[in-house]
């Protein structure tokens, strides 16, 4: 019996679970994430929206234990940073917005080196290497510099490098900006096949035709703080008027520009 319970437990634990969660840069003088609390289940495809200076870059950097919180706690499948920081680090990947990318190696010599940070090696590192460069169709530029790929080629390694491992939890930021169409319905599309395989994703995005199509639940925040989460379809019924997720936004976080970093 205790067994089952255990498996029972382990398959509706959440993903991430953030409690009391606060960070300040000065000294907390000024909160950029104040008194948060979130859960996301296992295998969501998580969308996290807000305007610039919301706080999401601050938030998912605490998720992936790339920054310290202030206070609170966060736990990624129950394990917290602080007892179980390195276990916690092989199951998760990150995908940032900017190129994490080494432009004088190849492509494949790229994904070897970060595949070799998660522990593969050998006929499985290079399996999934293969795997990769064939679903995102550069398989024929294996051997050429990343400096010579165009933005959206780059963009498809990018996603790679933090997928290869196959995390159970998966972080991205902006995966599908300054790309092209083809580029970004392959990318969307090895993102779905990983959540059916189910791996749970956290993403952030400006593109919220995307977003409402593709996350399986939405938060909106600003200021450090949640304005309204839901489906797509509850966010948009919420809003009188709203005929898309992008009337929801506005609605909720006003239509003055924002020149916050």
């Amino acid at each position: 019996m205790y067994f089952v319970e255990t498996f029972l437990l382990s398959q509706t634990m959440d993903a991430i679970q953030i409690q009391n969660l606060s960070k300040s840069y000065d000294g907390k003088k000024t909160f950029v994430i104040r008194d948060f609390d979130l859960k996301i289940n296992r295998g969501e495809i998580f969308g996290l929206l807000g305007p610039n200076g919301a706080g999401k870059t601050t938030l998912i950097s605490m998720m992936c234990g790339l920054l310290s919180p202030t206070s609170g706690e966060i736990l990624v499948n129950g394990l917290n940073f602080k007892s179980n920081r390195n276990e916690i680090l092989k199951k998760i990947g990150v995908v940032p917005q900017e190129y994490a990318l080494y432009p004088t190696l190849t492509a494949y010599e790229n994904l070897e080196f970060f595949g070799s940070l998660y522990n593969l090696t050998g006929k499985e590192l290079k399996s999934r290497i293969e795997w990769g460069l064939e679903k995102v169709n550069l398989s024929d530029y294996r051997n050429r510099p990343i400096k010579d790929f165009s933005g959206g080629m780059k963009r498809r390694i990018n996603l790679l490098t933090g997928i290869l491992h196959r995390p159970e939890v998966l972080f991205l930021d902006e995966p599908t900006v300054g790309v092209d169409l083809q580029s970004k319905e392959v990318i969307i599309s090895i993102l779905e096949e990983l959540n059916s395989n189910g791996t749970t994703i956290i993403y952030t995005s400006h593109h919220l035709s995307e977003a409402q199509n593709f996350c399986t639940q939405l938060t909106i925040i600003d200021r450090g703080r949640i304005l309204m989460q839901g489906t797509a379809e509850e966010l948009i019924n919420s809003v009188q008027n709203a005929s898309n997720l992008e009337d929801v936004f506005l609605e909720l976080t006003g239509n003055q520009i924002r020149n916050d970093a």
